[in-house]
């Protein structure tokens, strides 16, 4: 598992990256909704907030309520890896949804130019 530091860097670039091409599109292909994208990139802003505040997990026990160091690591470990997880899994879910309105917005012809320039 990544520290948060290298987490909170990924969000970064990961939304930093969809929003600039969220505004090269919206500024550059002729036949965009401009308010419909503007109002993806602003979704956009409020996943990239709404991750880095989640991003931090509390593990609720404390030592003394296991019988060992051992059973306290496991447990802690095991608690983290799933907080993890379904924070990656939300994250990611919301990612595509936004990519998903984001080719939504697309005019037919941009598709078709799109899917050409994948083949090559």
């Amino acid at each position: 598992m990544a520290n948060k530091r290298d987490i909170k860097k990924q969000i970064h670039a990961i939304c930093g990256e969809l929003a600039l091409n969220c505004i090269v599109t919206r500024d550059c292909v002729k036949g965009i909704d401009q308010s419909k994208m503007d109002d993806v990139i602003v979704k956009i802003a409020r996943l990239q907030s709404h991750a880095l505040q989640n991003l931090t997990f509390n593990f609720d026990k404390v030592r003394a309520d296991f019988p060992g160091k051992a059973e306290y690591n496991k447990a802690s470990h095991k608690y983290f890896k799933a907080a993890y997880k379904s924070f990656t899994s939300e994250f990611n879910k919301s990612i595509q949804e936004i990519v998903n309105d984001i080719n939504a917005l697309l005019p037919p012809a941009q598709k078709e130019l799109n899917k050409e320039a994948a083949k090559k």
